[in-house]
């Protein structure tokens, strides 16, 4: 995988059920990302980029709208995905921060996508990003989010 702008994240395939879209498939079953369920993701143009989750009931809170968390997991994911598809370089990165504004209840059975702009990023590794989430057209919530790039994989305690 290239450090170009625009780039995909290492390991992404087109959908084959959703053209123009990635994916990194299914998430391992038992996972905690595969509670969000399948994940795509795409450039769409200079610094942005999209993410869509598909909610279902599974994703419902008791008051019949997307559970906070599952919009706040999916916000998550989105900022990487969308964060390098948007020219965020290539590297393995952990959140620093997320902050999610609410405007409107998420529903189910209607794909949540998140527009992700890539506002800058640093020598040391810093990464700026901000964006909305979206039903139909309609913004749901707002976000931004700081990730940190890591050069040392956590490993197991010994």
């Amino acid at each position: 995988m290239s450090d170009e702008p625009g780039s995909v994240p290492t390991g992404a395939e087109p959908d084959p059920q959703n053209p123009g879209w990635y994916s990194w498939g299914d998430f391992p079953p038992g996972s905690f990302a595969a509670q969000t369920g399948r994940l795509l993701f795409k450039p769409e143009g200079e610094g942005q980029a999209r993410a869509r989750m598909f909610p279902t009931e599974a994703h419902l809170n008791m008051g019949g709208s997307i559970h906070g968390g599952a919009v706040m997991s999916f916000i998550d994911m989105a900022l990487f995905a969308g964060g390098r598809c948007a020219g965020m370089a290539e590297g393995h990165y952990v959140t620093l921060d997320c902050a999610v504004h609410f405007i409107a209840r998420g529903r189910s059975d209607v794909p949540l996508e998140a527009i992700v702009r890539l506002v800058g990023q640093t020598k040391g590794g810093h990464v700026f990003l901000s964006g909305h989430c979206e039903q139909d057209g309609q913004p749901t919530h707002s976000f931004t989010g700081t990730l940190k790039r890591v050069t040392r994989a956590n490993g197991p305690s010994r």
